[in-house]
C-alpha cells in the first residue's frame, strides 16, 4: 500500500453460516465504522446462508460465494463441493480486484476459506478471528500466512503460531451489554410474571431439536414446579411441534416463541439460561455473568461445542448436560439448579470471571496496527 494517506482504506470481512459467526463479524465492522466512518467495508458470505439476510439488515453490503461445507458422511457429494470451491476462488479474485481491500478479516464459516486464501495469494494482509476453544479447520489452514489471529481462549498455541496469537475474546452484540431494565421490567417485557424465578431456554436461531424434545418430555415436571417459569425459544423449525405440545400439556408457566428479537431483555429476565455451547453464546453468558446449563450440539465440526462447554464446566462456571442425556436429565437438572440460590450465585460469579471485555475494540486495534504497518 502506498504512503498516500488520502487513499480510502477498505476492509473486507468474510465468513458466516451461523449467528455465532455473523454477530462477531458485525460487531467488528461496527467498531471499524465508529472509529473510521470514511473507511469502506464489504462483507463476503456464502450464498443462501443467514449472513445474506442479516448483514444487509445491519446496513452493510454483502456478496455471496457459491461455497458449501465438506460432507464428511456422504463423500460422493464432495465432487459438487469441489466445483463450488473453484468457482468461489474465481469470484473471490474478482472481488479483490474490484474492492482492493487493505485487509481481509476472516471470522470462520464456509466463505472465509476461499476468500482469505485468495487475499493471502495476492499479498493482502489477513486477520483471523477464532471464536472456539478448539480451532476450526478453515482458520488452521489460513493461520500460517495470517498477520494476526485473535482468540477467545488460552492455550490456542496448540493450533496456531504463538507469535501471531492475540487474546481478545469474542465480540458480542453491543445492545446486550447496554440493557437498562431491571429483571422485573424485563420479565414484564417478555410477557411473564415479574416476580417469579425465570429460566430462559435458547437453542440458537434455528432451534435445537434435542433441547426441545427434552422440554416437551419434561413439560409436566415444569408445570408442577412452584414459583418457576420458563421462556422457551424453540427456533422456527420446531415452532409448530413445540407449540402444539405445550397447548396439549395445559402447562401455564411456560411461554413459547420461535425466535426472540429482544435478547437483551430475555437475558436480563433470566435467573438461569439453558443454551447450546456455541462460542458467541458462551461469550454473552460470560460478559453478562449468567448462570447456565450448556447442552453442546454434537452436530458441529470437531465436536467443538463440547470442548467449549468443558472449558466452563471444569471451572464451575457452568453445568454441562450432554446431548445424549438431555431428554432424561435436562429438565430435572434445570429445576434443581434454579431452586438453588447459592449455586446460581457461584455459577454467575465464576462465569463472569472468565469474561474478556471490549473484544471488538481490541480486534480493531490489531486491524489498525496491521494497516499502519503496511503504510510504513
Amino acid at each position: 500500500m502506498s504512503g498516500n494517506n488520502k487513499k480510502q482504506v477498505n476492509v473486507l470481512v468474510s465468513g458466516g453460516g451461523t449467528g455465532g459467526h455473523i454477530f462477531p463479524a458485525l460487531s467488528i465492522a461496527g467498531e471499524v465504522s465508529r472509529r473510521h466512518p470514511d473507511w469502506g467495508i464489504l462483507f463476503v458470505g456464502a450464498e443462501g446462508r443467514m449472513e445474506m439476510e442479516k448483514v444487509p439488515a445491519a446496513g452493510y453490503k454483502i456478496i455471496g460465494l457459491p461455497v458449501s461445507g465438506f460432507d464428511r458422511k456422504r463423500l460422493w457429494r464432495n465432487v459438487g463441493v469441489g466445483i463450488k470451491l473453484l468457482k468461489s476462488l474465481s469470484k473471490a479474485r474478482a472481488i479483490l480486484k474490484e474492492f482492493k481491500p487493505d485487509i481481509a478479516i476472516g471470522v470462520g464459516g464456509y466463505a472465509s476459506g476461499p476468500m482469505l486464501k485468495a487475499a493471502q495469494k495476492q499479498g493482502i494482509p489477513t486477520l483471523l478471528q477464532e471464536q472456539n476453544s478448539y480451532a476450526g479447520v478453515t482458520n488452521k489452514l489460513l493461520a500460517a500466512k495470517a498477520e494476526c489471529i485473535c482468540v477467545a481462549y488460552e492455550g490456542m498455541e496448540r493450533f496456531f503460531p504463538k507469535e501471531k496469537i492475540v487474546l481478545t475474546g469474542n465480540p458480542v452484540r453491543r445492545n446486550l451489554l447496554q440493557c437498562g431494565a431491571t429483571p422485573e421490567q424485563a420479565r414484564q417485557a417478555m410477557g411473564v410474571d415479574p416476580s417469579k424465578k425465570t429460566i430462559l431456554i435458547i437453542g440458537g436461531s434455528l432451534g435445537a431439536r434435542t433441547v426441545n424434545n427434552a422440554i416437551i418430555a419434561g413439560l409436566k415436571q415444569i408445570g408442577d414446579a412452584y414459583g418457576i417459569q420458563v421462556i422457551w425459544q424453540t427456533g422456527k423449525l420446531y415452532d409448530q411441534q413445540c407449540r402444539e405440545a405445550l397447548e396439549a400439556s395445559g402447562v401455564k408457566n411456560v411461554v413459547q416463541m420461535p425466535f426472540i428479537t429482544n435478547m437483551d431483555m430475555a437475558y436480563k429476565a433470566a435467573d438461569l439460561v439453558v443454551s447450546r455451547a456455541g462460542a458467541s453464546s458462551i461469550s454473552e453468558l460470560q460478559l453478562l455473568g449468567k448462570p447456565a446449563i450448556l447442552v453442546p450440539s454434537p452436530n458441529v465440526a470437531e465436536d467443538h461445542q463440547t470442548k467449549n462447554a468443558q472449558a466452563l464446566a471444569s471451572r464451575d462456571a457452568a453445568i454441562m448436560v450432554t446431548d445424549a442425556d438431555a431428554v432424561n436429565t435436562l429438565v430435572g437438572t434445570m429445576l434443581d439448579t434454579a431452586n438453588d440460590s447459592d449455586l446460581l450465585a457461584s455459577l454467575g460469579r465464576n462465569v463472569e470471571q472468565m469474561a474478556l471485555r471490549d473484544a471488538a475494540e481490541h480486534i480493531v486495534d490489531e486491524v489498525e496496527r496491521i494497516i499502519n504497518d503496511k503504510k510504513a
